[in-house]
């Protein structure tokens, strides 16, 4: 996967990128991240049109080769089955935002998709950017120690991620749950999807209209008094 960054600052992203599980994906082959020159918008308060569409083509072509992003407050929510989403392009060219925001026309004839990261705004679109990055990068074969490790993610599949526990078994009194070290695999999957459906009926039962929920699901949560009402 290859990240084409469009920023007025790019040397935000060198600490971040040199961290932790992206760093050994750029080392490892699996993952670049470009900062393109910066362009701007004189010194008005709109980004213009014409530095900004000359820099995305001449990096990713004309008509661009990927999808561009514009990282805009205005964009729809960003979501873990987007990240899954974004993982399957070879290449991503992301723009991040400055000022008040952009020309309309390049909205209208340059970007392919418009991304936020929540109802909020940011100084511009260089944190929003790193968000997608790490996000995507998760689900992008070899990145993760546990191959199946972006799978059990929080909201990857609609639900959120169990609770987790190591040593000590026992620590101020608090004890961790039996059932994770009776060494029966069967009973401890079956014990952490409870927890997930438990947790996200209490934090986030939005969530749960678009989770596929089993038979068995379903009866887990009616017994528990918080469950979908019966058809």
């Amino acid at each position: 996967m290859k990240y084409d960054v469009f920023s007025l600052i790019p040397q935000v992203f060198s600490g971040y990128l040199g961290c932790s599980i992206l760093n050994k994906a750029i080392e490892n082959g699996l993952i670049s991240v470009t900062d393109e020159p910066p362009y701007g918008g004189g010194g008005g308060m709109v980004m213009k049109p014409d530095p900004v569409f000359a820099a995305v083509e001449s990096v990713v072509g004309t008509p661009p080769e990927c999808p561009v992003i514009l990282l805009t407050p205005q964009g729809r929510i960003f979501t873990q089955q987007d990240a899954q989403k974004f993982a399957e392009y070879p290449r991503l060219a992301l723009i991040c935002g400055r000022y008040e925001g952009f020309d309309e026309r390049i909205r209208e004839h340059l970007v392919t998709d418009e991304i936020s990261i929540g109802d909020y705004v940011l100084t511009g679109g260089e944190l929003p950017a790193l968000i997608l990055i790490d996000a995507i990068s998760r689900n992008l074969n070899g990145v993760l120690g546990d191959p199946d490790g972006a799978f059990d993610d929080s909201h990857a599949s609609y639900l959120l991620e169990y609770p987790h526990y190591t040593r000590p078994p026992v620590f101020r009194g608090w004890e961790v749950p039996e059932v994770l070290l009776s060494g029966n695999h069967a009973k401890i999957n079956e014990w952490r999807r409870q927890q997930s459906l438990l947790r996200t009926a209490w934090r986030r039962p939005d969530l749960l209209q678009k989770a596929e929920l089993s038979p068995k699901d379903i009866r887990f949560l009616r017994d528990q008094g918080i469950g979908p009402e019966p058809d």
